[in-house]
């Protein structure tokens, strides 16, 4: 059995093991009769199957309403049962160092309040952080730049179930807002399926915008099925740059296939083949794994995302251990890198910790 398959079953099997400790807590902690609590738990249980089914790609076989619906609720019981553990191992603790009553984890009104009530404050707030999208502005001056250039650049909007048309409207509009010259895209614009795109027609809404586009692949549109995924991006008028470069506006505009593909994804010094490097170079690269990489390429600009800065606390701490750079801006020799936290988001639609932004590059002449 190889790493991958292995991790793969260790998180599946804590994720078994930590939904039956939410369960069996929930249960205690109501001052219920045994048939509430069992229903309670019956609910919870019912909830939370609608993430395995959301990510096993049977949601695909409802009706548009239906796989939303299971995908919107299985996501959110997902986060809500990350802090419900966390809450109910915390007031363990609390309990052992006699800060809380020992009875309150059992048949307790004020525990059930203290446990529901905080993470209902969390949703609510994550939910309406998640709406607003933050402008993250770099100006960066350069002998290779010849006139000033605006670009504009958005990872990670995970159109699908959670994230519809209407979502994705009010970001193109945000995008044209800026009268950039330019628009990249650093991948991940599919979720897990293509389905919610074509019901929705999301290819017209891309190609509202109002500059030439670019953008590379992400790990979800492999998910989503490759070839479904490059028919999209045709559609919606976007140059998809695989293992490949653009010249636009004076700069040359890199895109490499996605990490998750490694057996096509080629060295970076076999994709920059031909192009002309006395002018300034931007690299989308989804995922920011070897960053050294770009550095010693010569890569003036590199713009990743996929990190989701962690998407909500404390996941932002694994995301902060697993990558070199996992969030903001960065820098290695003569390369500037931003890895941003993404414009929308993977799974249930809260931001916790973290936040949803878009970010306007001034690439400006060095006098």
């Amino acid at each position: 059995m190889d790493f991958t398959k292995l991790t793969g079953m260790i998180i599946m099997l804590s994720a078994f093991a930590a939904l039956g400790y939410v369960a069996f807590c929930i249960y205690r902690i109501l001052p219920l009769s045994n048939l509430w609590k069992w229903t309670a738990v019956g609910l919870y249980l019912l909830a939370f199957a609608g993430f395995f089914i959301s990510i096993s790609g049977r949601v695909s076989h409802f009706p548009m309403g239906v796989a939303s619906a299971l995908y919107v609720t299985g996501n959110t019981c997902l986060i809500f049962s990350l802090y419900a553990m966390l809450l109910f191992v915390l007031m363990r603790v609390l309990q052992l160092c006699r800060v809380l009553p020992s009875g309150i984890h059992s048949d307790s009104w004020a525990g059930t309040a203290l446990v529901f009530g905080t993470i209902a404050v969390l949703l609510v707030y994550g939910g309406i952080h998640y709406r607003h999208k933050y402008r993250e502005e770099i100006t960066l001056t350069s002998q290779k730049i010849s006139r000033p250039v605006k670009a504009v650049f958005a990872s990670d909007l995970h159109i699908g179930y959670h994230n519809r048309r209407a979502d994705l409207a009010k970001w193109v509009d945000m995008i044209n807002a800026e009268h950039p010259d330019l628009v990249l895209f650093g991948g991940d614009l599919i979720d897990r399926s293509i389905r919610a795109l074509e019901d929705d027609d999301d290819a017209a809404e891309f190609r509202r915008i109002e500059a030439p586009v670019y953008a590379c692949l992400g790990n979800h549109e492999y998910y989503a099925g490759i070839a479904q995924s490059e028919d999209f991006y045709r559609e919606a008028g976007i140059r998809l740059l695989k293992n490949g470069w653009a010249e636009d506006c004076g700069i040359v505009i890199i895109g490499r296939d996605d990490n998750s593909n490694k057996y096509s994804r080629q060295p970076l010094g076999h994709v920059l083949s031909g192009s002309d490097r006395s002018k300034f170079s931007i690299l989308l690269d989804h995922q920011p794994e070897h960053l050294e990489e770009a550095e010693e390429a010569g890569i003036d600009f590199q713009f990743s995302g996929h990190t989701h800065n962690g998407q909500i606390w404390p996941a932002t701490i694994v995301t902060r251990l697993k990558f070199e750079k996992s969030y903001g801006r960065y820098a290695k020799g003569n390369t500037n890198y931003y890895i941003t936290s993404g414009m929308g988001i993977w799974g249930g639609k809260f931001r916790i910790g973290t936040r949803s932004e878009y970010v306007v590059l001034n690439l400006v002449p060095e006098n």
